[in-house]
């Protein structure tokens, strides 16, 4: 079976001008065409710095259902601290799924996804700005007095790495090298851990993501304990993605959809209890270790105050009729409408 594609970033990332790094970019370029999704290898990646992680994660996962509320706010859209299980809803692609052939076949949704998320916001925000709820302040869990330092060690790397893989994108498409971390400054970037609770949900089938493509510009991946996680590429195959050690998995947003005009798509994604996962769990039941599922994940986002707008190399009256000027903010609060995370705008237009 197919896996992402693997694209060292070294040779960028020692000297992003030479003719080696434009190959590295153009390749990059070609394989989120192809798939939507890649694998990077980088020498920032610190394996110690995921397992802190996620030990951490686990660790706050297997708190009392009171204690995880306390960091539960609504208000803001859920869009810092928790969200319970059953609050997010996958938006209703029966169209695609009906559209896959049938060995690639996703699962069909069913309500809520049952699943906990902690939103922890990475790098700096604006100091006014029309959605503020997409820019509020941090939450912070009792018990937890590394919590700040584990979050924003780890979250940090991923954003790097999601800004060199832009950079990278950018040239390769003949852009100037910045033209998409311009818009990225001060976005909303969200480190953005889900907690699935195996021991109670841990039957083959079951649904933890369903699914979906992410609002976002790019999404990040670090290396998860357990399997599950299919993506589809853009032929329609089915791939149930294997991370290997000391890389990052990508996946292109709407957000690069649209500034792309459709060029690169965004990735179609789920998270479903497999026959592997069901093996490394047992494992984890004879080892005494955690059960709960951890996603190692990051959004990477436009700022929500800078235009989505289709890029000169891509603009024509086609893909601007498709993907019309609006800001990202905008955009952002109709895709939270969609999934059930946010009832009432109360931002401008």
């Amino acid at each position: 079976m197919t896996q992402p594609a693997i694209i060292d970033v070294s040779r960028f990332l020692a000297n992003p001008e030479s003719a080696e790094a434009l190959l590295d970019c153009k390749e990059l370029v070609k394989t989120l065409q192809l798939t939507s999704c890649l694998v990077i290898k980088s020498p920032k990646v610190n394996e110690e710095d995921n397992t802190r992680f996620l030990d951490m994660m686990e660790q706050y996962y297997e708190q009392p259902v009171e204690q995880l509320m306390k960091d539960v706010h609504p208000e803001w859209h859920y869009q810092l601290g928790a969200t319970p299980e059953f609050t997010e809803e996958p938006r209703d692609h029966t169209d695609v799924i009906k559209s896959l052939k049938p060995q690639y076949a996703a699962h069909a949704p069913k309500g809520a996804d049952p699943k906990w998320r902690f939103f922890w916001r990475i790098g700096d925000r604006p100091e006014k700005t029309d959605y503020p709820e997409l820019n509020c302040p941090p939450v912070i869990p009792e018990k937890f007095p590394h919590w700040q330092s584990v979050m924003d060690s780890w979250g940090s790397l991923m954003l790097s790495s999601i800004e060199t893989v832009v950079e990278m994108v950018a040239v390769g498409y003949g852009l100037p090298k910045d033209t998409l971390t311009k818009l990225m400054k001060q976005g909303p970037h969200l480190l953005a851990p889900t907690g699935s609770d195996l021991k109670r949900f841990g039957n083959l089938d079951q649904i933890f993501a369903g699914f979906h493509y992410d609002f976002n510009l790019m999404t990040i991946h670090g290396k998860s304990r357990f399997p599950g996680l299919y993506i589809w590429l853009k032929d329609g195959e089915r791939v149930l993605v294997k991370v290997p050690p000391g890389c990052l998995l990508l996946q292109a947003g709407k957000q690069l959809e649209w500034l792309t005009g459709g060029d690169i798509l965004a990735g179609f994604h789920e998270v479903v209890v497999t026959k592997e996962t069901l093996e490394v769990l047992e494992k984890a039941k004879a080892n005494g270790t955690s059960q709960w599922r951890i996603s190692s994940t990051l959004f990477g986002h436009v700022a929500s105050d800078k235009y989505l707008t289709v890029l000169p190399p891509f603009a024509n009256e086609e893909t601007l009729k498709k993907y019309p000027t609006t800001l990202a903010g905008k955009q952002s609060e109709e895709e939270l409408k969609m999934i059930g995370l946010q009832k009432v705008s109360n931002t401008a237009n």
